[in-house]
Order: C-alpha cells, then sequence, then structure tokens
C-alpha cells in the first residue's frame, strides 16, 4: 500500500503542476484539473488506510502527518480554483510549497519512510 500511496501523491503532484501552467478556462485545464481530483481522493484513501494500519507505531507523528497531507491537498486545490477566477495566489503557492515539504519530510522521516536523511 505505500508504494501505492507513493505513486498517487507523485501523480497527483505532476497532475496539479501541469494544471497549474496551463492556459485559463482551456479545456485541456478543466480536464487535467478533474484527474488531480480523482488523484486527491486516491492520496486521501491510500493515506487514510496507511494511517489506520500503522498509526500504532507513533500515533501523534502519523496524525500530524495527516492533517499536513490534507492541508496540502487542500491548498493544491485552492491555488487552482483561485487562478481559474483569476485571484491573487502568490501567498497560496507560498504556504503549498511550506506544507508540502512539511509533509514530505515528516512522512519520510516516520518509521515505513524512507530514510532519505541517514
Amino acid at each position: 500500500m505505500i508504494h501505492f500511496h507513493i505513486f498517487t501523491w507523485v501523480v497527483g503532484i505532476i497532475l496539479f503542476l501541469v494544471a497549474a501552467v496551463m492556459a485559463n478556462g482551456s479545456k485541456g485545464r478543466k480536464i487535467v484539473h478533474m484527474s488531480s481530483r480523482l488523484f486527491y481522493v486516491l492520496i486521501l484513501v491510500s493515506g487514510a488506510i496507511l494511517f489506520m494500519n500503522h498509526s500504532g507505531l507513533d500515533p501523534a507523528l502519523y496524525g500530524v502527518k495527516f492533517l499536513l497531507g490534507l492541508v496540502t491537498i487542500g491548498l493544491m486545490e485552492m491555488v487552482l480554483v483561485r487562478s481559474s477566477k483569476e485571484k491573487n495566489v502568490t501567498t497560496l503557492w507560498i504556504f503549498f510549497f511550506i506544507f508540502l515539504f512539511a509533509t514530505m519530510f515528516l512522512g519520510f522521516k516516520l518509521p515505513m519512510g524512507i530514510n532519505w536523511f541517514a
């Protein structure tokens, strides 16, 4: 399940970035945005399954990581929706990168994560 979760968030981030750079109002952007929403759901479902199965290892940190992941996905959606309405999204981009970094850092530091920093 961990590999599926990693696959879904990698594809979700790629789809998000592709949708973010596409022209506003284009049909392709709508399609990519809807595809990224599908991957948001897959990220949440696979993350919830991992949380339920492995939160006994360190419940507080897994809970914080789950909340950081929810906020990151929320920021991804807010960036796309607000940019399609042609509103300022600079602050949202900054928060997105901060929360993405924090989520990935904590995910890699947890007992099930890949120990990149060893």
